[in-house]
C-alpha cells in the first residue's frame, strides 16, 4: 500500500475527512477524558497517540482534530501539527484551528505564512471550538459564543503583534497588542510585550491605561486589582518615587512580583543597597525568577560585587544556556571586571538570542563607552534607540557620547529628544543643566539642576541624596559659584563631600569657594586635602602656589605681627575680587561632572585630561 509523502499536496486535497464511516460505538467522552488527562500530567506522545485514534473513531470531529494538532505542537511537531489542520481546512471557518496553524508557522519563524493563515478569513465569519475550548461535546461546535470569539481575537491579535514585531514592524505590532489589550483587559501577555520592550512613552501608557475599559470587563471586586497590577509595572525610571501597595491590597505585600517591581524604583533612585536587599530575597525563594534577574545582575554590577555575580552567571549558563539574561550575566561579570573584549562578545550573544533584550544592548554600548570607543558606543546606542522607541535612555547615552566628542549641538539634540520622552528623569535634567552651563546660561543650569534634585528627593524613606548624585551637588555648587551665591554654592560642595570623601574636585571646588570668599587660609587646607587624594591634579597645584604666593606677599617682617595672623583675602591676585562678575576670565574653576552610565558609578573627570574632555565646565588661562 502506497502513502503519501510530506510535500504531496495535490494527492492530500484528494483525501477526504468527511463523516462518511458508520457512528462509532466506542465511548468517546471518556476517551476525550483520557487524552485531557495526559495533557494536564504532560505525557504528551501517551496524548497524541490516543488523541490520533480519536480522529479516526470519530470521523474526524473538528474538536477531535483540534486536540490532536494541540498535543503535536506541544511535541514541537510544528510542521505536523499545521498540516493536520491545514489538510482538512478547518483554518477557514474554525477560529481556534486558525489560531493554532498561525501559531505553527511562527514557532518555525516562516512568518509570511503565519500572517497569511490568520488575514485569510474576518474572524467575525469564524466559530470557536466551544467554549473554553474544552471536552464538552453536548455544546454544539457551530454555535457562536461571544466571549469566546472576543478571547480568540485577543489572542489572535497578540500572535499577529509577535508576527510583526519579529519582522521588524514594531509599529503594527504595537497597534496590534494594544488591540488584544482593549478586547481582554486580563491578556498580561500583550501588555508586558508593550511595557517590557518599550514599545510607549510614559505619557502614551499611562494613556493606554486609561483608556482600557476595566469597568466594563472585570467585576467590581477585581477593577482595583487589575488596574493597580498594570499601574505597579509603568515605566518606574522616568519619575523616581515611592511604590505604595493600596491597604485593600496589602496581602500583595509579599508577592514576590510586586517586591521586584519596588526593587525596581529603588535602583532606579539610585539606592542600590536596599534594592539589593530586596532581590536578593526574592531570588532566596525564587532562585531563577526571570523578572528579577536582570535587576539584580545590575544592581550587582553597581555595588561591584564581582564574585556573587560569577557565581550567578556560571549558574544559569549551565541551567539556561539558550536564555539571553544567562549571557547578559557572564557579559556583565566580564565588563565588572574590566575586560571588555570578553564582555563584549558575551553580550552580542545575549542580543543575538534575543534581539529586543534592552539590558544587553545597552550595557553592549556602555563596553564601549567606558573604553572611550564613541563611534562603536553609538552604534549599539542607535539599535537599542531603534528597538526601543518608547525608552528615553539610548538618546540620553547617545548625547553623552556625543558630549564626550566635543559636539555639544548634537549632544542637546539628543536630551531634548530624551527629556520629551522622560519629562521627569533627573538624569535627563542633569545633562540639560551641564549643556546649559556650558553655554554659560547659569539661570537655566540652575533652573534644571535643581529641578533635578527635587526629582530625587521625593521618597519619603530616603534620607539623604544618594552616592550616585554628588556630580549633582557639585555641579550645582559650579552654577551658584557662578551667579555668586557663595554661601549657597559651598552648601552644596560640602554636601557631597558628605556623598564621596574621597572626590578630589569637591575639595579643589571647596577651596575656590572659600578663596572667594576670602577665606585663604581654609581654601589652602582644602587644595592640601585635594592633592592628597590626587597628586597630580594640576588645578589644585596651580591654585596653591597661586594662593601661598599671594599670602607670602602679604606678609612683612614685623615685630607686632602674631603667632597666628589672620590673613584678610588676597586682593592683588586676579581672580579673586568679588567685584568681577566673570570670574572665569582668570581663575580656572574644577571640572563639571556628569552622570555616567547606569551599570557604572559616578566618577570625577581627570583633571589630567582636561584639554580634551568634555566634562568640563569651562577652559581658562591662569593669570600670572
Amino acid at each position: 500500500m502506497k502513502t503519501n509523502m510530506a510535500g504531496e499536496g495535490d494527492r492530500q486535497e484528494n483525501l477526504s475527512f468527511s463523516n462518511t464511516k458508520s457512528p462509532c460505538t466506542f465511548n468517546l467522552t471518556r476517551l476525550r477524558e483520557r487524552v485531557k488527562e495526559y495533557i494536564d500530567k504532560h505525557h504528551y506522545d501517551s496524548a497524541a497517540f490516543w488523541a490520533d485514534k480519536l480522529v479516526s473513531l470519530s470521523n474526524g470531529a473538528v474538536e477531535d482534530v483540534y486536540w490532536y494538532a494541540q498535543t503535536l505542537y506541544s511535541t514541537g511537531q510544528y510542521h505536523r501539527a499545521a498540516k493536520c489542520i491545514l489538510n482538512r481546512k478547518l483554518h477557514k471557518n474554525n477560529m481556534c484551528c486558525r489560531y493554532l496553524a498561525a501559531k505553527c508557522h511562527y514557532e518555525c519563524k516562516e512568518y509570511q505564512e503565519a500572517l497569511a493563515i490568520l488575514d485569510f478569513v474576518e474572524p467575525c465569519s469564524i466559530q470557536p471550538i466551544n467554549k473554553k475550548m474544552s471536552f464538552n461535546v453536548n455544546q454544539s461546535i457551530s454555535e457562536p459564543d461571544t466571549s469566546t470569539n472576543k478571547n480568540m481575537e485577543c489572542s489572535m491579535n497578540v500572535l499577529r503583534g509577535q508576527i510583526y514585531e519579529a519582522m521588524d514592524n514594531r509599529t503594527l505590532a504595537m497597534e496590534c497588542f494594544k488591540e488584544a489589550l482593549r478586547q481582554d483587559v486580563y491578556c498580561y501577555e500583550a501588555f508586558d510585550l508593550l511595557v517590557n520592550h518599550h514599545m510607549l512613552s510614559s505619557q502614551e501608557e499611562r494613556e493606554l491605561i486609561d483608556s482600557l475599559p476595566f469597568s466594563l470587563q472585570c467585576p467590581s471586586e477585581e477593577e482595583e486589582l487589575v488596574k493597580f497590577l498594570y499601574e505597579n509595572k509603568l515605566k518606574k525610571y522616568d519619575r523616581p518615587q515611592e511604590a505604595k501597595v493600596p491597604e485593600s491590597l496589602e496581602v500583595l505585600s509579599d508577592n514576590l512580583d510586586i517586591i521586584c517591581n519596588l526593587a525596581e524604583r529603588h535602583y532606579y533612585n539610585c539606592d542600590f543597597r536596599e534594592c539589593y536587599k530586596l532581590t536578593t530575597k526574592i531570588l532566596n525563594t525564587d532562585p531563577y525568577n526571570s523578572t528579577c534577574l536582570p535587576l539584580h545582575i545590575a544592581v550587582m554590577v553597581e555595588l561591584k560585587k564581582s564574585n556573587s555575580l560569577f557565581y550567578l552567571a556560571h549558574k544559569l549558563v549551565d541551567l539556561y544556556p539558550n536564555k539571553p539574561v544567562s549571557w547578559f550575566a557572564v557579559g556583565c561579570y566580564y565588563f565588572l571586571i574590566d575586560q571588555k573584549e570578553a564582555a563584549r562578545r558575551y553580550l552580542s550573544k545575549a542580543t543575538t538570542l534575543e534581539r529586543t533584550y534592552g539590558p544587553a544592548w545597552l550595557a553592549f554600548g556602555h563596553s564601549f563607552a567606558t573604553g572611550n570607543e564613541h563611534d562603536q558606543a553609538m552604534a549599539a546606542y542607535f539599535t537599542a534607540a531603534q528597538l526601543m522607541k518608547g525608552c528615553h535612555l539610548p538618546a540620553l547615552y547617545i548625547g553623552l557620547e556625543y558630549g564626550l566628542t566635543n559636539n555639544p549641538k548634537l549632544a542637546e539634540r539628543f536630551f531634548r529628544q530624551a527629556l520629551s520622552i522622560a519629562p521627569d528623569d533627573p538624569f535627563v535634567l542633569h545633562e540639560m543643566g551641564v549643556i546649559a552651563f556650558q553655554n554659560e546660561e547659569w539661570m537655566k543650569a540652575e533652573t534644571y539642576f535643581k529641578d533635578a534634585l527635587r526629582r530625587i528627593q521625593v521618597c519619603e524613606k530616603q534620607t539623604s541624596v544618594p552616592e550616585k548624585w554628588e556630580p549633582l551637588l557639585n555641579n550645582l555648587g559650579h552654577t551658584c559659584r557662578k551667579l555668586r551665591k557663595l554661601d549657597e554654592a559651598l552648601e552644596y560642595h560640602q554636601q557631597a563631600r558628605i556623598l564621596d570623601p574621597q572626590s578630589p574636585s569637591t575639595y579643589s571646588a571647596i577651596g575656590i569657594v572659600l578663596a572667594l570668599k576670602g577665606e585663604a587660609i581654609e581654601a589652602v587646607d582644602y587644595f592640601h586635602k585635594a592633592l592628597a587624594i590626587r597628586r597630580d591634579d594640576a588645578f589644585s597645584t596651580t591654585m596653591l602656589s597661586n594662593l601661598v604666593e599671594s599670602l607670602m606677599l602679604q606678609l612683612s617682617p614685623s615685630d607686632d605681627v602674631e603667632d597666628s595672623p589672620v590673613f584678610m583675602a588676597p586682593t592683588g591676585v586676579p581672580g579673586f575680587s568679588l567685584d568681577d562678575h566673570n570670574d572665569s576670565k582668570d581663575l580656572p574653576p574644577p571640572p563639571m561632572m556628569r552622570l555616567t552610565s547606569q551599570l557604572e558609578d559616578s566618577s570625577v573627570a581627570d583633571s589630567s585630561a582636561v584639554d580634551s574632555s568634555s566634562l568640563m565646565i569651562e577652559e581658562v588661562e591662569m593669570g600670572d
